[in-house]
Formats: C-alpha cells, structure tokens, sequence
C-alpha cells in the first residue's frame, strides 16, 4: 500500500510539472481557450486533472466512481467556460455540473446513504474556496491530515473491506504533490481539481465516522475555508455587497451558500424580495448574507451598481 501511495505521490508531483508546462507553452500561443488565464502573468487552469486522474484510478472500486463522474462533468466546465444554452438562463458547465452532482448522489445512495448528499455539497465550499491560490490545496492538507490522525486514534474499522486510514492518507499524498505551484500562485486546479478534491475528502469524511461524521467534518470544512479566507470575503462583503462590519457567520454563509448556485435557490425561494435582517443573534449566525438577494430590485438601495456586473455574477470581478 505504502509503495502505491509513492508511486502515486511522484506521478502527480512530476505529473502536475509537465501539464503546467505544457498548458502554459499552448496558452501563450493561444491553444488552449479558457484552460489558460492571463492573471499573473499567463496561468494555465485545470491543472487538477492530475489528482483527478490518479484519485480516480487508485480511490477503491465503488468510491472511484464517485470521483470520477464529478470530475469529468467539472472538466466539460473548465473547457466550455461561461458559455450559455441559447436564451436560457443556465450555462453549459453549470449544467454539467449539476448533472454530474445528481450523479454522485445517485451512485453514492446505496454506499453512504444520505451522506452522498453532504459529500456533494462540499463542493460549494472548496469551489469558493478555490477562489484564493492555495486555500483549496491548504483545506485539503489539512482535513485530510485530520481525518487520518482522527482514524487512527478512533481505531475505526474497514469500509468496503479497506483500511479506513487509506482514504485520506490517498487524498493527502495526492494533495501535497500537487499543492507547490498551486501554493505559488503559478497554476489553478479549476473545477476538475476542487471538485475532485470536495468529493474525496467527503469519502473521507464518511470512512470515518457515517453520516455523523460527514456531517460534523463537513461544517468544520466550510468553518476552516470561511477562517482562511476571512480578509478577501470580508472585501469581497464590504465592498460588492455592501454588508456592513461583517461577522464570522457571514463569512461562513457566504462559503456555504455564495456564487451561482446559492443565487440560483435564493432566487427561486425568494423571488423579487430583499429581507432587511437587524437582529443581533441573525446579524451573528450570518442571516445577512444567507438572504441577501441580488435578484431583487430593491438591492440598488443597499448595493452600488457596476456596469460589468450582472445581478447574479457579482463574484466574478472580485
């Protein structure tokens, strides 16, 4: 197992270096579309399909799947970019996407039973957490280190006849090849890679303890990427959003519910309407964010309007 592990740690550290390699010599010469951002003087993207690939091929039977199918719906995201489905209101990556996470809760249900569920939304948390170089890498080191001291002090038993302690010490040895030029600014794992990553930590989460556990781990996750990223979102709600002094439990709301997809439910659950929240205890557990609508015509009170921006892509020029 451990000569596995190190087969799998050099694939992807030297893996990870000719794909940035490669990436960047295409992109400079305008290859490779939207697998290649400008920022930071030329940065390819969706480098993350190197831990894809190997957490793919070495994650045991049943769980692969998992990761499998979400990571290659992220992918289709990563190369389609923004592109929209005619007239409608949806974009073609979103779509994957969603299509890839009912998936995985389909394929997960007769393993991990309601726990698919919490294993698929992890990848709202890490996605945002993406958004920052290094965060999404430094979350995954983290839990996943956690995860195996917690098994091997719980002295858990095995999940689908394997060691428990293998399914976060895989992600860990995976992560920690992958992470230096990811930490340096020089590479982005995209969707392909924080995706791949939400998905096995959640595997990880449920090796340890079920449903309970991936529940618990799952909070701490969203808590520990809401801490690592407490300077940029605080900005990001002070400046965009125009949330006055904001609190912990709207950094956490926002990690939990912000971007596209929560925007999408607050649009569906409510409508045009913008709650004001002026209650302490709400105020503190992050209610301002969580019912922060930017569908709502009344947001051109509280938000000043920037003509790039679309009411529910405010993210994306921050």
């Amino acid at each position: 197992m451990f000569f596995e592990l190190l087969i799998v740690f050099l694939l992807c550290f030297f893996g990870t270096g000719i794909v940035s390699i490669v990436f960047r010599f295409l992109g400079k010469r305008g290859y490779m579309g939207n697998l290649y951002e400008t920022v930071r003087g030329g940065t390819p993207r969706a480098v993350g399909i190197v831990p894809f690939i190997l957490i793919s091929l070495f994650m045991p039977s049943g769980f692969n799947n998992l990761v499998l199918v979400m990571g290659l719906c992220a992918l289709i995201d990563d190369i389609i970019g923004r592109k929209t489905i005619a007239n409608l209101p949806i974009e073609i990556g979103q779509l994957a996407r969603g299509i890839g996470m009912l998936c995985v809760i389909g394929l997960g249900y007769p393993i991990m039973g309601v726990s698919s569920i919490l294993v698929v939304l992890l990848i709202q948390p890490m996605n945002i957490a993406d958004m920052q170089p290094g965060t999404a890498a430094a979350t995954t080191i983290i839990m996943s280190f956690f995860t195996l001291l917690a098994v091997v002090i719980m002295q858990v038993g095995p999940v689908l006849e394997i060691h428990p302690y293998y399914y976060p010490l895989l992600v860990l040895v995976t992560c920690l090849a992958y992470c230096p030029l990811d930490f340096a600014g020089k590479i982005m794992m995209g969707e392909v890679g924080n995706h791949t990553f939400a998905i096995s930590l959640g595997i990880c989460f449920y090796a340890l303890g079920g449903f309970i556990g991936t529940l618990i781990l799952f909070i701490v996750t969203t808590g520990l990427i809401a801490y690592l990223r407490r300077y940029n979102l605080s900005r990001f709600l002070i400046n965009k959003l125009h949330i006055p002094n904001p609190t912990f439990g709207d950094l956490f709301m926002d990690v939990l519910t912000g971007g596209g997809l929560g925007d999408l439910f607050r649009k569906i659950l409510l409508k045009s309407n913008q709650y004001d929240v002026d209650n302490e205890i709400l105020i503190a557990l992050g209610f301002r964010r969580l019912l922060y609508n930017p569908y709502s015509p009344n947001l051109e009170k509280v938000v000043q309007k920037d003509s790039r921006t679309k009411r529910a892509d405010l993210r994306r020029f921050y």
